[in-house]
């Protein structure tokens, strides 16, 4: 479907990502901190059937051309229900219900199964900002208001691109993540001086478990990573859902082999041995990394072992994150473990606008005190971090 809102630019809706050149599509892309914005990423997921309108996340990007030239960008999908979005909406549906509004169809911008902070429209450099996001805006309200949809939604935004979506009119709606900053560590005993005694002995006992059981653990990245490893990161993410998460395996195997060959760059693999068997890893975390930037994504186990969980998806990723000059490491959704291992709740938004006026009163209404509830377990959380307060009181207050 293809719009001509003026004369000098032309907007299209496009079902796959695929019907986007990718070094346009990157030109765009790549000077983002966030990976998962990346032509690469997001096309992987649609070839590989992990976002597919089968599964209910219907690619619908939308597209700003001048001429034969892409200015402007953003990933879409129309969404039947609420799964892999990380973002509990489930209130909204039942609201929306009982005042007798349909909830879905949805539109979500987001990168699928990625709760991580960087989703923003993408814009060519020495364009004007204001104006396409203006012109974008308005697609999408003509855009859901055709097709009967009743709500667009954006999760995990970029911090700088929320003031730019409230002034536009949509709602903000606050969350929270938990994320580790790297404080100017040289080492990781000077991250270990973050902790107060009693958690530092904690760390301590926790790594010389992982030796204690006999277990070799190593990084691997980039060309380091055979392309043997690849299905074993299926393998680990598969049993990891399976055992604890039920229906939220969300990627096929097919995902990560197609990962090997054009996105390897980014990947970051924690893998752990037995002493006695360098060829079959016995556990393994998945995280990319982007410039300064690392974010976890999935582990997985074939046995229990005391505490690998935590070498694996906290200190060893830290340790290697400190010697590569990473600012800040994203372990992934969940887990209020986090905190006791350097990770203070951080805030995050999504963003919301409703075209049925019943829901939309509702939403601008009662969204703030909504977010003093949450600011509030933010507050709550950090109060209780287990730091030394004296030498690292900015950890706190950030």
């Amino acid at each position: 479907m293809v719009e001509q809102p003026s004369p000098r630019c032309s907007v299209a809706w496009v079902k796959k990502i695929a019907d986007v050149p990718q070094a346009e599509w990157d030109a765009l892309a790549q000077p983002l901190e966030t990976p998962f914005l990346e032509w690469e990423w997001l096309h992987n997921l649609e070839t590989s059937g992990s976002a597919t309108a089968r599964r209910g996340w219907q690619p619908c990007h939308l597209t700003v051309w001048r001429e034969r030239q892409l200015i402007a960008a953003a990933p879409f999908y129309i969404k039947s229900h609420s799964y892999g979005e990380f973002i509990f909406d489930h209130q909204w549906a039942n609201l929306a219900r009982r005042v007798g509004v349909r909830y879905y169809p949805k539109l979500l911008g987001m990168t699928p199964f990625t709760p991580a902070v960087g989703y923003r429209f993408l814009i060519a450099l020495g364009e004007d900002e204001d104006e396409l996001t203006a012109m974008m805006v308005s697609a999408i309200d003509r855009f859901c208001q055709t097709q009967g949809i009743n709500g667009c939604h954006f999760l995990f935004v970029d911090p700088n691109w929320r003031p730019v979506l409230e002034r536009h009119g949509f709602s903000s709606w606050l969350h929270h993540s938990y994320i580790w900053q790297n404080q100017g560590f040289d080492s990781f005993d000077d991250y270990l001086k973050m902790f107060n005694a009693n958690q530092r002995r904690n760390i301590k006992r926790e790594r010389k478990a992982v030796a204690k059981a006999g277990l070799r653990v190593e990084t691997l990245t980039g060309d380091e990573i055979p392309k043997s490893m690849f299905p074993l990161i299926y393998r680990f993410y598969s049993n990891t859902c399976e055992q604890f998460f039920g229906i939220s395996k969300y990627l096929t195997r097919k995902f990560f082999e197609q990962l090997y060959p054009n996105y390897r760059h980014r990947v970051f693999l924690v893998v752990a041995y037995q002493q006695d068997n360098d060829r079959n890893p016995v556990g393994m975390s998945f995280s990319l990394r982007k410039g300064e930037h690392l974010y976890g994504r999935y582990w997985g186990c074939l046995q229990e072992f005391d505490s690998l969980h935590f070498e694996a998806c906290y200190y060893k990723p830290i340790e290697w994150a400190i010697t590569q000059g990473i600012q800040t490491f994203d372990p992934g959704a969940g887990g209020r473990h986090k905190k006791r291992r350097g990770f203070p709740a951080t805030p995050n938004y999504s963003m919301h606008r409703f075209y049925d006026e019943r829901l939309s009163e509702i939403l601008r209404s009662y969204i703030g005190q909504i977010n003093e509830m949450e600011q509030e377990e933010v507050d709550a959380i950090n109060q209780d971090l287990p730091f030394n307060k004296e030498k690292f009181p900015s950890i706190l207050n950030s």
